[in-house]
């Protein structure tokens, strides 16, 4: 009976960990640039100590924040400073503590400060990872190789002048986790530049100008994984209850009258 229970408990322990990735896919559907969590299925364990030496436990391992790069869907904008990043490319932004952090958000537009930053409130850095400054009344527009152009506004018809290149980094060879603020990070802490940066993929950079990346995430086929999760957990719980009720009936036809 025991490890009836403790097998049944600890499925449903570690099933919540699928309802939280689950519920996180499901709200942001519609979040630009929003990319699922890679689903890892739980490690078996075994325990030592006190207590029997068979004792397992499955376990969800760390992998199950990695990000899943899975292309969404674009959407057509036409705005200059709107970029929608192909294959593995990410767009490298300044996280919280002043370190690099990766996106896929290309909604990019001008502070009232002078900066480039995403819809997200993140500054856009350029390829030596510092922040992009733009003069004042400059029209900006943004090159398919990642060059963010800027132009006088009061001289439209003036010739672009570079003002720094995006950071993009290829990362179909280094795997990326989400962070507690949205951002990605670099998986392994051995392969960062020191500041958060890491070295680009074999693929080459690729984004699209005048569109944006939509979520990689399905709201029909979050809705029916949760369908099976809450399935699974239900089933779990029946098996916990039955077995106290079995329990209770071993005991009492043990107990003496």
């Amino acid at each position: 009976m025991d490890k009836l229970v403790y097998t049944a408990l600890g499925a449903a322990t570690n099933q919540s960990f699928q309802r939280v990735q689950l519920t996180n896919d499901l709200a942001n559907v519609s979040t630009i640039g929003y990319k699922r969590s890679i689903t890892s299925r739980p490690e078996t364990v075994s325990y030592v100590g006190s207590g029997f030496p068979t004792r397992y436990q499955a376990v969800t391992s760390a992998r199950a924040e990695e990000i899943d790069l899975r292309a969404g869907h674009h959407i057509e904008t036409g705005v200059q400073t709107d970029i929608a990043m192909n294959n593995s490319t990410v767009l490298g932004v300044q996280g919280e503590n002043g370190e690099v952090a990766f996106t896929r958000r290309g909604d990019i537009r001008v502070t009232d400060a002078g900066l480039l930053e995403v819809g997200s409130g993140q500054l856009v850095l350029d390829d030596g990872g510092n922040p992009i400054t733009v003069p004042a009344d400059t029209l900006v527009s943004i090159g398919t190789d990642g060059t963010v152009y800027g132009i006088d506004g009061l001289d439209p018809a003036g010739v672009p002048v570079p003002l720094g290149s995006l950071m993009l980094r290829d990362a179909s060879a280094t795997p990326l986790v989400r962070r507690t603020d949205g951002l990605y990070g670099v998986l392994d802490p051995e392969l960062p530049n020191g500041n958060g940066d890491f070295t680009t993929g074999p693929e080459p950079v690729s984004i699209t100008v005048g569109s944006l990346e939509g979520s990689n995430s399905d709201a029909v086929e979050v809705m029916v994984n949760l369908l099976d999760y809450y399935r699974s957990f239900e089933t779990q719980m029946k098996i916990i209850k039955s077995t106290e009720e079995l329990d209770k009936d071993g005991s009492r036809m043990m107990s003496v009258r």
